[in-house]
């Protein structure tokens, strides 16, 4: 399959590519939430604290984020199919070796080396769509994607649960393992080489600008690193406000690197355009306030303050999850037939709905209205996520889809990541505080007080996000400037 004409099926039922790809991002998510409800047992087993175990996150997020560009311009001169069977490769040597982790140091570099895999496949599904299918079909395969990532969150920690109960956490990874086995043959047999009749190049190697990927990679990592620091011990920590400095250094050499290359890891007027960063913008902002805000928060509030178990706490977030995963292929096809400005608008507003119900009124109060305004503001999510992918894809010609979707991902990954840091700083600031809530609609006590304020401030990022809709408008792609 090498030809653009046999993928033009949107139905993964109908399409091996996309089928492949729909396994692959659900497999992806599916990983990571199974192993952040199995962490209380891997500590026990390997008998790490608390807050050291948090790195088994932690390694995972920062190699992400410094992989998921990269991936996408390699992608961009290299074969897609050889590409994104490497990464499988490093996926599964990453997940045997956290089934067989001896120490917990092990583990940790086990975990690293899985998201040194698990890294290409956003930038890659979300690229390969962008090249394969039209502007007026593409809505509809984000959709579908989407919901894959929806239903990964949503069976992860039921499918952890009963995995860790009846035969341990290894068999997590023995599972993943055995799943990216079956992918793998999967892409060997039906993945195309989108860059098969793309003339080979004497500067091939030099275009991937691998100088300029480092420094935006480690640019990311340093950031991402920086605000997780900060969240736990503190702006005022010196790797917390060391790494933010590094960081700025980091993306400013990223900057001037891309302006001065010959041929540039990514064209500069791609930053210039204001579809693609107001689409980013909005993934950045959208994702902070519902995974950084609503599902970072929620757990803690259910547990601690509430008294609930995991178990109880999964019921309350699932009917949310499974929102997003029914919903976004729908919502796809809509931001298709209707522009995505005009279905980001509605889903947005949907979204801050649900934070600000969450803030006001389900805050303090019975888990059915917690899951109540989960749903709500689920919905509004499962509208942000194609649509917004849907809007990106208009500023990418095909020579730059790879890397535009890479670093698209890229603003999609660190908002999750920077919003659990910044709500997380909100809620231990107020709980110090111990003052009553911001919030003139929250009636509840001032134990929870904490929480409705850092939602509060979720919606302050939705509003954000609402702003940038101007910026949506006639698309101009970009493609490289240098050759």
């Amino acid at each position: 399959m090498n030809r653009a004409s046999d993928t033009a099926s949107t139905s993964p039922l109908t399409n091996p590519l996309l089928l492949v790809m729909v396994l692959a991002a659900f497999t992806s998510v599916l990983n990571n939430s199974m192993v952040n409800v199995a962490i209380p047992a891997v500590s026990a087993h390997l008998h790490v604290s608390a807050s050291a175990s948090g790195w088994i996150v932690t390694a995972y997020s920062i190699v992400f984020a410094t992989g998921v560009a990269l991936y996408g311009r390699v992608s961009d001169s290299y074969s897609l199919r050889a590409t994104f069977l490497a990464a499988l490769v490093i996926f599964g040597i990453g997940s045997l070796a956290c089934a067989l982790a001896p120490t917990f140091g092990v583990l940790v570099a086990g975990r690293a080396v899985q998201a040194a895999g698990a890294a290409a496949i956003p930038s890659l599904a979300y690229g390969s769509v962008a090249r394969l299918f039209p502007a007026g079909q593409r809505g509809a395969v984000f959709g579908t994607l989407s919901s894959a990532v929806g239903l990964g969150a949503a069976a992860g920690p039921l499918v952890a649960g009963i995995g860790v109960t009846a035969a341990g956490w290894r068999v997590l990874f023995y599972g993943t393992l055995a799943v990216i086995a079956l992918l793998f043959a999967a892409a060997w047999r039906y993945l195309p080489d989108l860059n098969a009749e793309r003339a080979r190049s004497p500067h091939r190697f030099a275009r991937l600008d691998l100088p300029g990927g480092l420094l935006l990679a480690s640019g990311a990592a340093a950031l991402l690193f920086g605000m997780t620091t900060a969240n736990h011990s503190g702006l005022a920590a010196p790797q917390a406000w060391g790494a933010l400095v590094a960081a700025v250094l980091l993306l400013t050499g990223f900057t001037i690197r891309i302006r001065r290359a010959a041929f540039p890891f990514v064209p500069p007027a791609l930053f210039a355009n204001t579809q693609f960063l107001s689409a980013s913008g909005i993934a950045l902002l959208s994702q902070g306030a519902f995974i950084g805000g609503g599902l970072f928060l929620t757990p803690l509030l259910l547990i601690n303050q509430m008294g609930l178990t995991a178990f109880q706490t999964g019921l309350v977030i699932a009917p949310g999850a499974f929102s997003v995963a029914l919903l976004s292929p729908t919502i796809g096809r809509l931001s298709d037939r209707f522009g995505p400005r005009a279905v980001l608008g509605t889903s947005l507003s949907i979204l801050l709905a649900g934070l600000l119900f969450m803030s006001s009124f389900a805050v303090g109060a019975a888990p059915w209205r917690v899951a109540i305004a989960l749903v709500i503001a689920s919905t509004g999510y499962a509208g942000v996520t194609s649509p917004a992918a849907n809007a990106a894809s208009k500023a990418l010609t095909a020579e730059i889809a790879g890397v535009g979707f890479g670093i698209y991902q890229l603003f999609f990954f660190l908002g999750s990541g920077t919003g659990a840091a910044v709500f997380g700083s909100v809620l231990a600031l107020r709980q110090r505080q111990g003052t009553p809530a911001l919030n003139p609609f929250y009636g509840q006590g001032t134990a929870t007080a904490a929480f409705s304020d850092a939602y509060l401030v979720a919606c302050i990022a939705v509003l954000v996000a609402l702003m940038l809709l101007i910026g949506l408008g006639r698309a101009r792609p970009v493609s490289m400037e240098k050759s």
